[in-house]
């Protein structure tokens, strides 16, 4: 079909728009990551997401919506059983997970898993515990240094994460030690979705920095995506920031590490000036690592704001042939209780310089229909066992 010959969806990881019917079941209630950060701050300077839709969409606060958007807007609701990055990244392709991967915040993890850990890889568990990186390396990692002991925590995320000095764990062993976990952690009451290897170097306290050669063994999708569709029918599959590392690789063809979520934005406006043909599939996560989880709205606020700056570059860079998607993957309300994600409806803005005009859509059930109608779009089928419609002729 080929409407359009890029299609740019990007993820604004964490932020939704309000409670669905089942949040209470994952401990949810009245939650609204966008809504409530609004009302915390009055206003924020948003321009471009409110010309996409994105007050008419999800109203809260002292702002209003815009009288004629220019994109397409909806609400989303999750079908599959979870409220994390991999689940909601993963649906957005097609695939629903029945099964959520497990999180350990509250209690660490369970001792007969560390007593397989210990065992296998030689060394003393020390942490245990739900926390912020950089924080338990000052509190732990003289005791790693001096006892040869290995870090591990967890977060509010299904992760399981691994600390190692690189001058005294060596990389290779740290990294072994994470494949071994990875391995132990494929059983169903300990499946977790992502180990990561967390290396750091310095000698003692207010030394201590995490470096760049972090690993993230994360569970490849429980079936063939979208991604894998277009990467087989010979179409480029870009990914920039953390959509390698949620999807193990699988289906993309060129990969960009980011380092804040305003380099994502940057590397995505420079890979639109380049010349390309298929989907270009963006994960912004500092809304959710660093502001959701640690309950700083008005950090949050900010970064929604330093995102609309880049969203306006964007918009300016987007050829008549380019789609370009808004989205989340899950809600982080940082006015909540706790530190965990937040069961929500996530947004859908859709815009390109070919639509006639804007406004509402028809509210959907599942994240598929990106998938989908990314799929129907570049002429490919969507592979078995899959999920979702295609919604691409609202969407020209």
């Amino acid at each position: 079909m080929n409407e359009y010959k890029r299609i740019f969806v990007i993820v604004l990881d964490s932020l939704g728009i309000g409670a669905m019917p089942d949040s209470p079941k994952f401990g949810d209630i009245g939650v609204d990551t966008f809504g409530h950060i609004l009302e915390k701050m009055g206003t924020l300077n948003i321009p471009n997401l409110k010309k996409l839709g994105m007050l008419n969409l999800h109203k809260a606060g002292k702002m209003v919506g815009e009288e004629n958007p220019i994109g397409r807007y909806m609400r989303l609701g999750e079908t599959s059983n979870g409220k994390d990055t991999m689940t909601g990244h993963w649906e957005m392709m097609g695939i629903k997970t029945e099964k959520p991967f497990k999180t350990f915040t509250d209690t660490g993890f369970p001792p007969e898993l560390i007593a397989e850990l210990e065992k296998q890889c030689g060394k003393k568990v020390i942490g245990n515990k739900s926390a912020s990186g950089t924080e338990i390396i000052e509190e732990l990692g003289e005791e790693e240094i001096n006892t040869g002991a290995m870090i591990v925590y967890t977060s509010a995320d299904s992760v399981l994460q691994i600390c190692g000095n690189e001058e005294t764990f060596d990389l290779e062993n740290l990294y072994r030690c994470c494949e071994i976990a990875r391995e132990i952690t494929m059983k169903d009451e300990w499946r977790v979705g992502r180990v990561i290897a967390r290396p750091y170097i310095g000698k003692k306290k207010g030394e201590f920095k995490r470096t760049s050669n972090r690993h993230d063994y994360a569970l490849k999708p429980t079936g063939p995506t979208t991604l894998n569709a277009l990467k087989d029918a010979g179409l480029d599959v870009i990914g920039v920031g953390k959509i390698n590392d949620i999807f193990c690789g699988e289906g993309i063809t060129e990969t960009y590490h980011s380092n804040s979520s305003v380099h994502g934005m940057e590397q995505t406006i420079e890979i639109c000036k380049k010349d390309f043909h298929g989907l270009c599939y963006v994960n912004l996560v500092d809304f959710d690592a660093l502001w959701g989880h640690r309950r700083d709205v008005e950090g949050y606020g900010k970064e929604i704001e330093k995102f609309d700056q880049n969203l306006g570059v964007l918009l300016e860079e987007l050829g008549a042939e380019d789609l370009l998607i808004l989205t989340a993957d899950h809600g982080n309300d940082p006015t909540y209780t706790g530190t965990d994600h937040t069961r929500e409806y996530v947004p859908f803005m859709a815009y390109s310089k070919k639509m006639e005009n804007g406004g509402a859509l028809e509210n959907e059930d599942t994240f598929a229909v990106i998938g989908a109608s990314v799929a129907e779009n570049f002429g490919v089928e969507m592979p078995e066992s899959t999920i979702g419609s295609s919604i691409l002729g609202k969407l020209i």
